[in-house]
């Protein structure tokens, strides 16, 4: 099939989440003296930060909200008692030095090169506006995309239809001419397959199941799934 543009998803996806924000989140828990094994912390929070993820991407709460209360809860089950101050301050913290961790997924560069010889790539993102584009910018992949969609760009997120009408409009492109790639199967891949965009699962945890045609386990995949 002969696609013009390509969509990507950017955390989990091109930019590796797990790796930056664990190393983020180290050296937050060092700079506010919080002693507590880093895998025992993350164990609870990403559980936690994950539930509230999910609730944020569908309009249950504000994005302040998603930033506070995932380490107001985390602290609460490891059975620290600190103040809401305190809190807000790890927060900031953490969101302010997570983009300039710059790790991407294994095969990323590899594949825009090698895209860009012959297509338009775009970024649709769930992410905040500010800290996405520094996580492109720091890690060294802005310049390849044409647009970036961000929730501040129509004030909803993927999985909403609008969200994807929107990125082909900016994009001057036709859904039949189009490839949304993404790791959330929901989100990325039925958001996109809704709107008539054909979609590639990356499947970036492995964990075998077969949910779509064209899923991959590896970004370097993608072209054999195009076709």
């Amino acid at each position: 099939m002969n696609f013009k543009h390509i969509f990507f998803d950017l955390d989990h996806t091109l930019w590796d989440f797990d790796k930056n924000s664990a190393l983020a989140m180290t050296q937050t828990l060092s700079a506010f003296d919080i002693n507590c094994d880093f895998d025992q912390f993350h164990d609870v929070y990403n559980p936690i930060n994950e539930v509230y993820w999910s609730m944020y991407t569908k309009g249950e709460i504000t994005k302040e909200a998603l930033k506070i209360k995932r380490f107001q809860d985390a602290f609460y089950e490891l059975n620290y008692d600190l103040p809401a101050e305190r809190i807000e301050g790890i927060s900031v913290h953490y969101m302010e030095i997570l983009p300039h961790f710059s790790h991407l997924i294994e095969g990323a560069k590899e594949l825009l090169d090698e895209l860009k010889l012959s297509h338009t790539l775009h970024v649709i993102t769930n992410g905040f506006n500010e800290v996405s584009y520094k996580k492109l910018t720091y890690s060294g992949i802005i310049d390849y995309f044409d647009q970036i969609i961000t929730p501040e760009s129509t004030g909803l997120k993927k999985p909403n239809p609008i969200v994807f009408h929107h990125a082909l409009e900016k994009a001057n492109a036709r859904p039949e001419e189009s490839l949304m790639v993404g790791d959330n199967y929901e989100v990325d891949v039925l958001g996109a397959e809704a709107v008539g965009i054909k979609a590639v699962w990356f499947d970036h945890k492995k964990t075998g199941q077969k949910l779509h045609d064209r899923s991959i386990t590896a970004l370097s995949d993608v072209y054999a799934v195009m076709a």
